[in-house]
């Protein structure tokens, strides 16, 4: 099924190619697994930020998905995606030498 826009929805802003955009640093590429770690948690809490910009209502909701097992299993589910994204980005961190040729 294919639906259209109308001017009636909001659209989200366009992501910021600056260190405050929802990729913090404008890079993927982090030095080490544990500094790619923290950047995945860094854009999940940017993501939420960026899906819910009221600070208000963000503050409303938490102590309701903060008590809530399933709610905190897709919270670490979102971390995961991000941080596969920016493994592979950094080629799971294996030397260049190690890469397979191709």
């Amino acid at each position: 099924m294919q639906t259209t826009q109308t001017a009636a929805q909001p659209q989200p802003a366009p992501a910021s190619t600056s260190s405050s955009g929802l990729v913090p640093g404008n890079t993927l590429i982090t030095a080490t697994p544990d500094e790619g770690r923290v950047l995945a948690v860094r854009m999940a809490q940017l993501i939420i930020k960026f899906t819910q910009p009221d600070a208000k209502v963000r503050e409303t909701i938490r102590p309701g998905y903060s008590t809530n097992a399933a709610d905190l299993i897709a919270i670490t589910h979102t971390v995961a995606l991000e941080f596969a994204t920016i493994a592979a980005a950094n080629h799971y961190w294996r030397p260049l030498a190690n890469l397979p040729q191709g």
